[in-house]
């Protein structure tokens, strides 16, 4: 599991804009020469992800710009069409970036693979959050498996570190 002091890996994203373009982003587009809050998540649209993380994030968005945040990324072990309708009900399309880690690559890779297949998910991605400065991982939280709640990864938790 990916932790403090670690430098993410490379990996890459799909993203689909507001026009329908579907683009790959590298590792290096998104989080070098920056400061990032990560927030990794099971899925879109599944219940505690929807109706409580990512709103809290939304709600923070000046906060944590305030703070120096240059940019608010949310992974999820989803594809791109998906990710970007969740965007746009949530109405964070200019907010937050929504990344796609369709097959779960990046996930592997920074060690927040978990399988949910009991619930009917499959492999997905852990909840947690961390803050990426320049491609280094200056903080990691990740609530308990099997939790339901957002404590550990909450927006409150993330202003607290910077």
């Amino acid at each position: 599991m990916m932790g403090v002091g670690d430098r993410l890996p490379d990996g890459s994203f799909r993203i689909k804009d507001g026009d329908g373009k579907v683009a790959e982003v590298d590792t290096d587009a998104l989080f070098a020469g920056q400061k990032v809050v990560l927030v990794g998540l099971p899925g879109a649209f599944t219940s505690t992800c929807h109706l409580s993380h990512v709103p809290q994030f939304l709600a923070n968005v000046d906060a944590l710009k305030k703070r120096g945040v240059g940019r608010i990324a949310v992974l999820a072990v989803n594809d791109h069409h998906v990710m970007r309708a969740w965007a746009e009900v949530l109405d964070a399309a200019d907010k937050v970036d929504f990344l796609a880690d369709p097959v779960g690559d990046f996930t592997r890779a920074i060690g927040m693979e978990v399988d949910m297949t009991a619930g009917g998910l499959g492999p997905r991605c852990r909840r947690f959050t961390a803050i990426i400065d320049d491609r280094m991982v200056r903080t990691v939280n990740v609530e308990a498996e099997g939790t339901r709640g957002v404590e550990a990864t909450s927006a409150a938790t993330i202003l607290t570190q910077l």
